[in-house]
C-alpha cells in the first residue's frame, strides 16, 4: 500500500526567522576560537532515527522537502522530485538525495556540542522543529562537508539569504558559538535579505 504525502515544490525547514530576527541572533552568538575535534565521531550524534511507525528522520524529510512524494509501506520514497535550493538541482531518486545537516555534527561539535550529553546531540542531529535539515543532492551535500560558511556557500548564492538564516537560527537555537570569519561570512549573506 503507498500513501502520496503532496507538498508544496521547494519545501523548506520550519522556523527560518525574518531577516531582522536572525540579524538579533547572529548579534547575541558568541564568537569563539574553534574547538577540537578531539574524539568526535559521526556515532556520537545517533541520526535518522525513527520518528513515526516506520518512518525514520531522513525519510520524514525525504516526505518534507519533497513534492508527490509516494511512499510505501517501508516509508521509504518510492517516487517523487526533490529541488535542491543549494544548486538548482531537482532529482527523481531518493538516492540521489542526501539529508544536510545545516550546521555540520562536526561543526557543531568544533561549536561545543563536544560537551553535550549523547541524548542533546541525537536531538540536534534528528532536529525537525528547526531549520537543521534540508534535502539537497547528494554531490552538493559532499562538497559541503563539514564546512561552516566561511569555507564554504551554496552554489547558487540567490539562496545565500536562506542559508544564513538557517544556520544562525540553529546555531542561535542550540547555543553554539561561531568563530569570527564564519561570523563576517554568515553577516555578508544576511545582508542579502530584503527581508
Amino acid at each position: 500500500m503507498s500513501t502520496t504525502a503532496t507538498t508544496p515544490a521547494h519545501a523548506t525547514p520550519p522556523n527560518i526567522p525574518s531577516k531582522t530576527t536572525a540579524q538579533s541572533e547572529l548579534n547575541a552568538l558568541t564568537v569563539a576560537a574553534e574547538g577540537s575535534m578531539t574524539g568526535y565521531s559521526r556515532d556520537l550524534f545517533p541520526h535518522w532515527i525513527t520518528i513515526s511507525g516506520t518512518c525514520n528522520t531522513r525519510e520524514t524529510v525525504l516526505k518534507r522537502d519533497g513534492t508527490n512524494v509516494v511512499v510505501g509501506s517501508d516509508c521509504y520514497p518510492d517516487s517523487g522530485s526533490w529541488h535542491s535550493p543549494y544548486d538548482g538541482i531537482t532529482e527523481y531518486a531518493a538516492s540521489d538525495i542526501d539529508i544536510d545537516h545545516v550546521v555540520p555534527l562536526a561543526e557543531a561539535w568544533r561549536s561545543g556540542a563536544g560537551s553535550w550529553t549523547t541524548s542533546k546531540r541525537e536531538d540536534f542531529a534528528n532536529d525537525l522543529a528547526y531549520p537543521q535539515l534540508i534535502a539537497v543532492t547528494d554531490n552538493v551535500n559532499s562538497s559541503k562537508g563539514d564546512k561552516d560558511p566561511a569555507a564554504w556557500k551554496p552554489p547558487l548564492s540567490s539562496y545565500y539569504c536562506t542559508y544564513s538564516k538557517m544556520w544562525i537560527r540553529s546555531k542561535y537555537h542550540w547555543g553554539l558559538t561561531l568563530q569570527s570569519s564564519e561570523k563576517t561570512a554568515l553577516q555578508s549573506m544576511l545582508n542579502t535579505c530584503s527581508s
